[in-house]
């Protein structure tokens, strides 16, 4: 049998089992929203509703109406360190930041 035909067979296979990046891609919401829920969540409304616990710190699902969500990128990977003196230098790890960003990527709220 060629390569082909294998691979095609192993795609059919998965397709028909039900696997796919469903889980993982539900898998990685969970852990950004579990590194908002310990770093963030003391000052900054986390979810589509809500206010933040502090009045001054930006609710999350507004974020993305100032600029892209995926901007954050860079300064989720080399640590926040933006905001005011009490604000917590926050670091993560790039898988860290990925999960980070597409959790906040489904709180997003239009204008």
């Amino acid at each position: 049998m060629n390569r082909f035909v294998l691979g095609t067979a192993a795609i059919a296979f998965l397709a028909g089992t039900g696997l796919s990046t469903v889980a993982p891609a539900q898998e990685r919401e969970a852990r950004g929203r579990e590194i908002a829920e310990a770093a963030c969540a003391p000052c900054h409304a986390i979810t589509k509703q809500g206010a933040s616990p502090v009045p001054a710190a930006p609710a999350f699902r507004t974020l993305g109406q100032k600029y892209p969500v995926e901007d954050l990128e860079e300064a989720l990977a080399e640590g926040i360190l933006v905001g005011h003196p009490a604000m917590p230098q926050v670091r993560m790890s790039p898988q860290d930041v990925g999960a980070f960003l597409a959790w906040l990527k489904t709180i997003q709220v239009a204008k």
